[in-house]
């Protein structure tokens, strides 16, 4: 277990074991107690482990982890299907992958489908929300959330820091939760990543908001959800939006952006910038 590693297994396991009232496991609760949740020595007891064991767990030290002691310590904490894996993830230090090498054929056939999917936005990021690849309905119908200079472009970057963006995004205070949910479980392949860790120092740095969601430790799975945007032509507009897996890079994530009602969906040609110039 790496020390990057160990150190983020050691916050996810405090963070969650701080969640779990003793009532809730059967233990008498009340009474003062110097911090909220169980106490180490509780969840070492009721998961059947050793106090010292579970301690030097959460203290991440190089310890052998088996999956049923892992299964164990999930199931007092009570963690859902995605915790768990981000634990195991965590306890079983995966290694950090290797740079992808440049493939241009691979970008070429990125670009022409994800054109061929307009006039709906489709985008294409990787785990991290690096833009790869975007079509011009996407860079039209987000044009607005791209004002300030931006490091590099990410699209978990422009909805937290760029003010338009949060104006426009009428479920910010659900989106943004959901996808720090979803780069945390990502982030469990990638603990000791200079470029992950570079990139999470300086979000947490410019965006306090993030910091706190960052710290809860809470993970996501993909979830088809909807999106509620008010663009300053269109109105406000109501996409279902699709996560698609790019199975010959699984760092990558295809996401388009389907009208979720006929009003929307009549009104998205409003979006298109070629539309603005032209009557300018």
């Amino acid at each position: 277990m790496g020390s990057g590693s160990g150190l983020s297994l050691g916050e996810f396991l405090k963070v969650r074991r701080g969640r779990v009232a003793p009532e809730d496991v059967g233990l008498p609760g009340g009474g003062r107690r110097r911090t909220p949740g169980l106490r180490r020595e509780e969840l070492a007891q009721l998961a059947g482990v050793g106090v010292t064991w579970y301690t030097w767990l959460e203290q991440g030290r190089p310890i052998n982890v088996s999956g049923q002691v892992l299964d164990a310590v999930a199931s007092t904490l009570r963690l859902t299907p995605v915790e768990r894996e981000h634990l195991y993830r965590l306890a079983e230090a995966t290694p950090v992958r290797l740079p992808r090498t440049s493939d241009g054929a691979s970008e070429a056939v990125f670009e022409e489908i994800v054109e061929a999917l307009d006039p709906l936005p489709a985008v294409i990021t990787n785990t991290r929300f690096d833009i790869v690849r975007a079509n011009r309905a996407y860079n039209d119908l987000f044009h607005d959330w791209h004002q300030l200079p931006c490091i590099h472009k990410n699209l978990l970057w422009c909805i937290v820091t760029e003010p338009a963006a949060r104006a426009q995004l009428l479920n910010y205070d659900t989106e943004v939760p959901y996808l720090v949910g979803r780069l945390r479980s990502a982030y469990g392949e990638h603990v000791g990543d200079p470029d992950w860790e570079t990139d999470l120092d300086r979000l947490r740095a410019i965006c306090p908001e993030f910091a706190q969601l960052w710290a809860r430790h809470e993970v996501a799975a993909c979830t088809p959800r909807l999106r509620r945007i008010l663009n300053p032509v269109a109105g406000e507009l109501h996409f279902t939006i699709t996560e698609l897996a790019v199975s010959a890079q699984p760092d990558l994530i295809l996401y388009v952006e389907t009208p979720a009602d006929e009003g929307t969906r009549a009104r998205l040609p409003l979006t298109r910038r070629e539309r603005v110039e032209q009557s300018a």
